[in-house]
Parts: structure tokens; sequence; C-alpha cells
């Protein structure tokens, strides 16, 4: 019987060990870079400062519709996420906007769930020129 308890935990470690190559992980345990576990087109886009200090009053605006004001939170000048505060009036669903991120791709404006409502790319020093992701133009400009 001592036998039996002693063989067990070696008879099904064996075989959950004989999958494990050790390819694709570094010293640290996590997945290497050319791990075939991340493919590289997969990858986050990298974060870099916006070409303007994001932090401030902005005014948001969609063709055809109103305009707001949004405050955009910033916890340093090339800060390259933050938060947003929107004014009354925001056209569409822009009211839910909470979140913004700037990264290689351009400015992304996100809402309370961390959903995503606008990519904009920098146009003037002062204006970002986007779309919804319904396909609706909008901008964001200083006032």
């Amino acid at each position: 019987m001592a036998f039996r308890i002693a063989v067990l935990p070696i008879m099904i470690g064996v075989p959950l060990l004989a999958g494990c190559g050790g390819e694709g992980l570094n010293f640290s345990g996590t997945p290497a870079a050319n791990s075939p576990d991340i493919p590289p087109s997969t990858a986050a886009p990298l974060a870099k400062p916006p070409p303007v200090n994001l932090a401030g009053r902005w005014m948001f605006s969609a063709t055809g519709t109103t305009s707001c004001m949004m405050t955009f939170g910033a916890n340093a000048p090339d800060a390259t996420e933050g938060s947003i505060a929107p004014g009354g009036g925001c056209p569409f669903n822009f009211f839910t906007s909470r979140k913004w991120s700037y990264t290689e791709t351009g400015l992304t404006l996100r809402d309370h769930n961390a959903q995503a409502l606008a990519q904009l790319a920098p146009a003037t020093a002062n204006r970002f020129e986007g779309t919804t992701n319904s396909g609706q133009d909008v901008a964001l400009s200083r006032p």
C-alpha cells in the first residue's frame, strides 16, 4: 500500500511534464518574444507620448451634431493615457467618455466600460481628427 502511494505522484506527474520542453519561455517563466504562443502581429501597439500635452480642456465635435467640452487628465506632460471628464451635451454616446490612450496608432477615446468610442490622429498642433466605431467623423480641438 505504501508503495502505491509513493508511486502515484510519479505516475501523475510524468505525463504532465512530458509536454514541457521549456521552449518559448525565458528564465522568468514568461513567454519569450519568439514564442509560438504570441504571434508578433497581435502585439499591442506601442505607447508613445502624444505630440502635444493632452491635459486640459478640449472641444469635441462631430459632423452635423452639437459639440461639447471635455477635460482631459494626465499625470505628466508626456503621459500616454489619462482620464476624460465630458461636459454636458456631448453627441452620440460620448457622454460616457472616461479614458484616453495614445499609441503609435493615434488617440483612442474609451467609455466607462473601456470600450473604444473613437480613434483619432493628429491633424495639426492642437487638433485631432478621426472616426467613431460607426464611421462618424469627429474632431477634438483646443478652444
